[in-house]
């Protein structure tokens, strides 16, 4: 199974989303990761959506995504031609003494400690997967309390790719 990631430029409008999300269920295709914001221009959003398949059903995905009205654009964000990150919030279990080895350990992985309790500290960091899941392992012998992740976001690389509407 490949993965692919899409980047859809869509009306800022309700049910955008929905009727996106609804090609993914009808036709039984996954979502592994969704994000959607608003633009610079607030009549649009982007929404990045990471979906996993054989070659066949990544390229039918691409192409009904096009066909939907809400979609302006649609750019599939390849690896060395775009710049591709996600967000992860950690809530770790620790005491006064394992702080300042959790706070090395961020620092290392450029995270950053956004809470810090009397048992537990929050660390915010950034990065492709693979960053992303290091620290994670890193993490081997400390609890974690709670994780969330945004999921992937990306734009494609320079000038050339950028639609203007």
């Amino acid at each position: 199974m490949k993965q692919r990631v899409f980047s859809l430029l869509v009306d800022n409008t309700s049910g955008a989303l929905s009727r996106v999300s609804g090609l993914f269920s009808r036709r039984g295709y996954n979502i592994d990761s969704l994000t959607v914001g608003v633009t610079a221009d607030p009549k649009f959003s982007r929404m990045t959506i990471v979906a996993s398949g054989d070659d066949l059903t990544l390229e039918q995905i691409g192409k009904q995504l096009e066909k939907l009205v809400d979609v302006r654009d649609l750019k599939i964000l390849k690896t060395k031609k775009s710049v591709r990150r996600e967000l992860i919030l950690v809530k770790i279990r620790c005491d006064k003494d394992e702080r300042q080895n959790v706070i090395t350990l961020a620092n290392i992985y450029r995270g950053r400690v956004v809470d810090t309790g009397h048992h537990s500290m929050i660390i915010e960091l950034t990065g492709d997967n693979s960053k992303l899941e290091a620290f994670l392992t890193m993490l081997d012998g400390y609890e974690i309390l709670e994780l969330a992740r945004t999921g992937l976001t990306g734009l494609s690389r320079g000038i050339e790719d950028v639609t203007y509407l």
